[in-house]
C-alpha cells in the first residue's frame, strides 16, 4: 500500500521530463486545450466573488482566464504538483499584471489544498492521479457546502484517432515497454484514465458528489503548424512518444522508421492552416445546485 500512495516518481516525471516537453510545444498545446475550458468558462457559471480551485492548473492559463471571470473581489487557485509548472504560472501572471490569481505546490491526493473554496474546477487536471478517489475525496472536503465540481478529461483512445493511430504505428516499430519493466520516470495512469463516464460517476459517487450528468462537446486542435511539427509533437507528447520514450535506446534507434511512419499516419489531418485533430469532452454538468457537492465532467472526443 505504501508503494501505492507514493506519488514521487509521477511528480518527477512532470517536473522534469513533461515538463521540458510541454514548455516546448507550449504554443499547440496551451492555445489547443484552452478551447475546451473556453467553451465551458464561456457559461459564466462562477459567479463573481467567488473562490475557485483550479486542479493541475500547468501554466496556469485556465487560472488566470478564472479569476478575469471572477472579478476583482474574487479569487483563482491554481494547485499543480510541479513546481516547474507553478513558477511559470506564476511569472506569467505577474506579467500579466493579475493579482487575484494565486498558486501552489501540492499533492492533490494528499495535501491540503487551502479551503474552502465554492467551486472546483479541471481542464485535463485529474486523469493522472494515482488514487483518484483520494484525490475527489480530499477536492471535496476542500469546497464549501453546495460546492461544485467541474471537469474536463480525454474520452477513450479509439474516439481520438490522432493520437491512437499514432500510438498503433509506432507499437509496429517499436519495443513495448511497460511501466514495470523499466526503472525509468513514467507519467501514472495516463490521460484516458478517466474516459468512461460510468468508472468516473462511480468514483466521484463515492466520495459524495451527487447529480452527476454527462454533456459533450467537439472542438478542433492544432497538433502543428507543418507535417513535420506534428510528427515531432506526437514523437515527444502523448502515447506515441511515451511509448517511443520507454522503449530507451531502441526508441530512439528507429527514431528514422518513427517518423517515416507518423508522417504518413498524420497526413489525414492536414490542412491549409497546419495539422489538426478533431477533440470531443463531454461533460458531467449539474442541472442545479440543490445538493451538496455538484460534479462537472468533460471528456475529449474525436470526429
Amino acid at each position: 500500500m505504501a508503494a501505492l500512495m507514493n506519488n514521487d516518481i509521477f511528480i518527477e516525471v512532470w517536473n522534469t521530463v513533461l515538463f521540458e516537453k510541454f514548455l516546448r510545444f507550449m504554443h499547440l498545446l496551451v492555445e489547443g486545450l484552452s478551447s475546451h475550458s473556453d467553451a465551458f468558462l464561456s457559461r459564466n457559471l462562477h459567479p463573481e466573488g467567488f473562490r475557485v480551485l483550479d486542479i493541475g492548473c500547468g501554466f496556469g492559463d485556465s487560472t488566470m482566464q478564472l479569476a478575469g471571470n471572477l472579478g476583482p473581489s474574487g479569487e483563482a487557485v491554481g494547485v499543480d504538483c510541479t513546481a516547474n509548472f507553478i513558477r511559470e504560472a506564476e511569472a506569467d501572471a505577474s506579467h500579466k499584471g493579475v493579482e487575484n490569481a494565486g498558486f501552489m505546490v501540492a499533492d492533490v491526493e494528499r495535501d491540503d489544498l487551502q479551503g474552502p473554496y465554492d467551486d472546483a474546477f479541471a481542464r485535463f487536471g485529474t486523469m493522472f492521479f494515482n488514487l483518484p478517489g483520494a484525490a475527489m475525496n480530499n477536492i471535496n472536503k476542500s469546497l464549501k457546502p453546495c460546492g461544485r465540481r467541474d471537469m474536463i478529461v480525454w474520452r477513450k483512445w479509439e474516439d481520438n484517432p490522432w493520437l491512437h493511430d499514432a500510438e498503433l504505428r509506432v507499437k509496429e516499430i517499436v519495443p513495448v515497454v511497460s511501466d514495470e519493466e523499466t526503472d525509468q520516470v513514467h507519467c501514472g495512469p495516463g490521460p484516458f484514465s478517466m474516459s468512461g463516464p460510468d468508472m468516473v460517476s462511480e468514483i466521484l459517487k463515492s466520495t459524495n458528489f451527487h447529480q452527476i450528468t454527462f454533456e459533450r462537446h467537439d472542438s478542433d486542435i492544432c497538433i502543428g503548424r507543418t507535417i513535420e511539427e506534428s510528427v515531432y509533437f506526437a514523437m515527444a507528447l502523448g502515447p506515441a512518444g511515451e511509448t517511443i520514450r520507454l522503449a530507451g535506446e531502441e526508441g530512439e534507434r528507429l527514431q528514422g522508421e518513427e517518423r517515416s511512419a507518423l508522417n504518413e499516419t498524420l497526413s489525414q489531418f492536414v490542412r491549409d492552416d497546419g495539422v489538426w485533430g478533431r477533440l470531443r469532452h463531454g461533460l458531467f454538468q449539474p442541472p442545479s445546485l440543490s445538493l451538496a457537492h455538484l460534479a462537472w465532467e468533460g471528456v475529449l472526443f474525436r470526429t
